[in-house]
């Protein structure tokens, strides 16, 4: 990994909701505990596509594979 990825990766580890909201990506705190239920908060409200998501568990997919 780049050590710029490893650096945000660390940056989301330690808050996930600042974090994203930094990336403009709003989650409520009555949430934030539950992974399932940020995706479907950000799907429904039109932050992020579904194509956006699969993409990005794909990735995380390739990531867990390789470690």
């Amino acid at each position: 990994m780049p050590n710029n990825m490893m650096q945000e990766f660390q940056m989301f580890r330690q808050n996930p909701l600042q974090w994203l909201a930094g990336r403009g990506l709003n989650v409520p705190a009555n949430i934030a505990n539950n992974p399932s239920a940020i995706i479907q908060h950000l799907m429904n409200n039109g932050q992020i596509t579904q194509a956006q998501y699969n993409s990005a568990a794909q990735m995380a997919r390739q990531f867990n594979q390789r470690g």
